[in-house]
C-alpha cells in the first residue's frame, strides 16, 4: 500500500548527489597536484614513516653505527628518488638535509616526522577519495534499491488504476455460483474416488495429469507409484492405505501381505498424501482471464470426466439437466442432458467465459480479493491517479540523479 512517502525520494537523491559531490571534490583535490605527484608523496610518506619507526632507537646517539648508516642510506635514497614536482617534495628535501650528518639524535627524528606530515596530506587525499567512492557506491545502491521499489509500486498502482473503472457495487454472484458449482462437484468426486476406487486408478490419473502443465498436478513419488502398481495393496482405495499405515504391525498383517513394504512406501510420503486433494482440478477464485480459463477447463476435461466416469453406473439415475436447463446459456439444456454433474458444471462455466459479463464480474472479483480496506477506498475515491503520478515523478527524479551522477 502507498505510504505517506511513497511518491518522494529526497533522501536517496540528496544522498546520491552529496556523495557524487564528495567524490568530485576528492578528485579535484588530487588533480590540483596531479595524480602521480600525490601517489608518489603518499608512498614516500608511508616508507619514510616506516624507516623512522624502525631505526629511531638504534640509529640515534651512540647506538648501532651500522643501523645509522643503513637508515641514512635508505632515507636519502628515498628522497633522491622523488621527482622534483612531487607533492611536498620540499619537505622531504628538508628532511634529507637535516639527516645528512654523522650523528643523529631524537630531535632529528622529531624534526623529520613533523616535516613529512605535509606529505601525510597526500595519504589523506587518497584515503578520502577511496572513502568518498565507497560512500558513493552505497548511495547509488540505495538509489537503485529505492528505484526498484518505486517501479514495483508503480506497477501495483497501474493495476489499481485499471480497477478505478470497475463498478465495485456489481454483485459477482453469477460468476461465483458457477465457479463454486464446478469446484464443489470436482472436490466431491475426487474425495469419493480417493475413498472408494483403487489407489492404482487414482495414481494413473494423477500421473497422466502431471504431464499436462495447465493442470498443475504434482507428479506422484516414483517409489510410491511402484508400490501401488506392483502389489495387491494397489487395488485398495488410497484412503484405506493411508489408514493402514497407522496400524500396528500385528494388526496390519490382517490387511496386507507385506506390512513393512506398506509402511516404508506409504508412511514416508505422508506429507505428499496429506496435501493430495482436488485443488489442482479446481478453479481458483478469482478465476483467470476468460481465454486462459477456457483453455484450462479444456485441459481439465478428460481428467474430471475420469473422476466421475468411475461412478457412471451408480449415478445413471441422476440428472442435472433441470439445473442446466434453467441456465440461459445457448444449448445448456441439451448439453446437460448427456453430461455428468462435473461435466455439466464445467461446460456451464466455460460458456460463461464467452460472455462480456464474465470479464466485468471477474474484474470486480479481482478487486474484492486484492484490495484491503484502504486500497478499496483509494480506488473508490479516485486518488490512485494522484498516487501514481507522485510515484512516477519520484522514479524520474531518481533516474535523472543516477544519470547525472554516473562516474566516468
Amino acid at each position: 500500500m502507498v505510504d505517506s512517502a511513497a511518491g518522494s525520494s529526497p533522501d536517496v537523491v540528496d544522498d546520491l548527489r552529496a556523495a557524487a559531490d564528495r567524490v568530485a571534490a576528492a578528485e579535484a583535490a588530487i588533480d590540483e597536484h596531479g595524480e602521480a605527484s600525490v601517489e608518489a608523496a603518499a608512498d614516500a610518506y608511508r616508507n619514510a614513516t616506516r624507516l623512522l619507526d624502525r631505526y629511531e632507537d638504534s640509529a640515534t646517539g651512540t647506538g648501532d653505527f651500522t643501523a645509522y648508516l643503513q637508515f641514512q642510506t635508505e632515507i636519502l635514497e628515498l628522497v633522491d628518488a622523488l621527482p622534483d614536482d612531487t607533492f611536498a617534495a620540499d619537505a622531504f628535501q628538508r628532511v634529507s638535509d637535516r639527516l645528512d650528518k654523522r650523528r643523529l639524535n631524537e630531535a632529528d627524528f622529531e624534526f623529520a616526522r613533523e616535516e613529512i606530515e605535509a606529505a601525510g596530506e597526500a595519504v589523506n587525499m587518497l584515503e578520502e577519495r577511496e572513502a568518498a567512492i565507497d560512500a558513493y557506491r552505497a548511495a547509488r545502491g540505495d538509489a537503485d534499491e529505492r528505484l526498484a521499489e518505486l517501479r514495483e509500486e508503480a506497477d501495483r498502482l497501474r493495476d489499481l488504476q485499471r480497477l478505478t473503472d470497475v463498478d465495485l457495487d456489481v454483485s459477482t454472484e453469477p460468476l461465483r455460483e458457477r465457479v463454486d458449482a464446478y469446484n464443489t462437484a470436482v472436490r466431491a468426486a475426487f474425495e469419493r474416488f480417493r475413498e472408494t476406487r483403487p489407489a492404482r486408478e487414482l495414481f494413473d490419473l494423477l500421473a497422466d495429469a502431471a504431464d499436462r502443465p495447465l493442470v498443475g498436478v504434482d507428479r506422484p513419488p516414483r517409489d510410491l507409484v511402484e508400490y501401488i502398481d506392483s502389489t495387491p495393496a494397489g487395488t485398495e482405495p488410497l484412503a484405506e492405505l493411508v489408514e493402514y499405515a497407522d496400524y500396528s504391525p500385528s494388526k496390519l498383517e490382517h490387511y496386507v501381505d507385506d506390512p513393512g513394504a506398506l509402511r516404508t512406501s506409504v508412511a514416508v510420503h505422508q506429507t505428499y498424501l496429506d496435501r493430495l486433494d482436488a485443488e489442482a482440478f479446481s478453479v481458483t477464485w478469482p478465476p483467470a482471464e476468460a481465454a486462459t480459463l477456457r483453455t484450462r477447463l479444456d485441459e481439465l476435461a478428460p481428467f474430471v470426466r475420469r473422476l466421475e466416469s468411475a461412478f457412471a453406473d451408480d449415478d445413471s439415475g441422476d440428472d442435472d439437466s433441470g439445473d442446466a436447463a434453467t441456465d440461459d446459456d445457448t444449448d445448456a439444456a441439451g448439453d446437460a442432458a448427456d453430461a455428468t454433474a462435473i461435466e455439466a458444471a464445467r461446460r456451464r462455466l466455460a460458456r460463461f467465459t464467452r460472455r462480456d459479463e464474465y470479464e466485468r464480474l471477474r474484474e470486480v472479483a479481482v478487486a474484492e480479493a486484492e484490495l484491503d480496506d484502504d486500497a478499496y477506498d483509494r480506488v473508490a475515491s479516485g486518488v490512485v491517479d494522484d498516487d501514481l503520478a507522485a510515484v512516477t515523478d519520484a522514479i524520474a527524479e531518481i533516474e535523472a540523479a543516477l544519470d547525472e551522477t554516473a562516474l566516468a
